[in-house]
C-alpha cells in the first residue's frame, strides 16, 4: 500500500509517505509558511522513493479541526494532487492523528485531545487504542466550552494538544482527575495521518477529490 499524507492544520507543516509498511516524513514548524513548504515536501518524498503520483493508492490529509487557513491549504493541495493522479482521498480527523501520535511515542492507551479553538472554546476528542494499536474515537469530535467536554469514563487518560495549555484548569475541572501525563506542545503529524488513512483506505472509506473538504466543527471560524 502506498499512501501520501499531509497536514497543515496548525503551526507545523508535514508530509509523509507510507509505502509497504515503511514511513518517511518531512516535518517543519511552518509559521504560516504551509503554502511555501508543502508541495516541495510532497515532491521530495515521491522523488526519494522513485514514485510518481500515479503509483499511489490514495492521498490523505488531516481534514480538521484546526486553523481555517491551514485546512483550506491542505484541502486545495490534496484536491489538486488527487485529481491530477486520479486517486481517491482519505480525510483523517486532526484529533485522531494527534492521539495516534501519542500512541506512537508514549504508548498511550487512552487520549483526551484538546486544541485551542479560540473564542474560549476547544476542539475536543477522546480516543482509545484498539487491539492493533490504532486510535478509535470514544466520542464524536466536538467544539465546546472546556467545562462541557464529553469525557467517556474515568480513564486513566493521556492529555494532548494546545487546548490543555490554553484552558488547562477548566479542562481538569471537567475531567475530575489529573491525566497520567500530558503533551501540550505535540503537533499533528502526517505520518500518523498516513497510518490511520491506510486503515480507512482498506475499509473503503475514501472520497472523490471534489469531496475532500475541511471539517471545521463549527460555522464561525477564526483565520488563525
Amino acid at each position: 500500500m502506498r499512501i501520501l499524507a499531509l497536514d497543515t492544520s496548525a503551526g507545523h507543516c508535514s508530509a509523509a509517505l507510507l509505502q509497504d509498511g515503511e514511513l518517511t516524513q518531512r516535518l517543519e514548524a511552518a509559521a504560516r509558511r504551509h503554502g511555501d513548504l508543502l508541495l516541495g515536501m510532497l515532491q521530495e518524498l515521491l522523488a526519494a522513493a522513485g514514485l510518481r503520483p500515479a503509483d499511489l493508492d490514495a492521498i490523505a490529509f488531516a481534514r480538521g479541526p484546526g486553523s481555517f487557513t491551514g485546512l483550506r491549504i491542505a484541502a486545495a493541495v490534496v484536491q489538486g494532487a488527487a485529481f491530477a493522479a486520479q486517486k481517491p482521498v482519505v480525510g483523517v480527523s486532526t484529533l485522531a492523528a494527534l492521539a495516534q501520535g501519542c500512541r506512537r511515542t508514549a504508548g498511550a492507551e487512552q487520549v483526551l485531545c484538546a486544541l485551542d479553538a479560540r473564542m474560549g472554546e476547544v476542539y475536543f476528542g477522546a480516543y482509545a487504542a484498539d487491539a492493533g494499536g490504532l486510535m478509535r474515537p470514544m466520542v464524536e469530535d466536538v467544539v465546546c466550552l472546556p467545562a462541557d467536554i464529553p469525557v467517556p469514563g474515568p480513564g486513566p487518560w493521556y492529555a494532548a494538544g494546545s487546548g490543555w495549555g490554553a484552558h488547562g484548569a477548566d479542562l481538569l475541572a471537567a475531567l475530575h482527575s489529573a491525566p497520567l501525563a500530558s503533551d501540550i506542545e505535540r503537533p499533528c503529524e502526517a505520518q500518523d495521518v498516513a497510518v490511520l488513512a491506510a486503515d480507512a483506505y482498506a475499509a473503503g472509506q475514501t472520497v472523490d477529490p471534489a469531496d475532500a473538504v475541511p471539517v471545521y466543527l463549527r460555522d464561525r471560524v477564526t483565520s488563525a
